[in-house]
């Protein structure tokens, strides 16, 4: 990488940091190292742009401290995220038909587990 020229070398690095975020990004609601593949792309990004890095340590703090205060919640507050994480993985299997999916191979046919993006 130390062997590409300047602009080639931060062109690169631009593309693969903000390729790496953008998949974080779309992870985070689901389970899963969302958070982690954003703070790889920031990482990344952080390498040619400073801008990056000062986004980096802020993100990196917020994240903390919003793990320390849900930490802090009663069971009910937690259990709240975790159905509301629970509910998004079960909209989206069904929004990229999924269930459809299932219930073709095990010829239920019951279409209301078929996506409305499929005909």
């Amino acid at each position: 990488m130390a062997r590409l020229a300047g602009k080639t070398r931060k062109a690169l690095v631009a593309f693969v940091g903000w390729s790496v975020l953008l998949l974080g990004a779309v992870m985070i609601p689901y389970p899963g190292p969302g958070w982690v593949v954003v703070f790889i792309g920031l990482s990344i990004l952080a390498r040619e742009f400073q801008w990056a890095s000062d986004v980096h340590d802020y993100t990196h703090s917020r994240y903390h401290a919003w793990q320390k205060w849900l930490r802090a919640q009663p069971m009910y507050i937690k259990a709240i995220f975790w159905l509301l994480t629970a509910m998004t993985v079960v909209v989206t299997v069904w929004l990229v038909n999924g269930y459809g999916i299932m219930s073709a191979w095990f010829n239920l046919g019951w279409d209301w587990l078929n996506s409305p993006f499929v005909k």
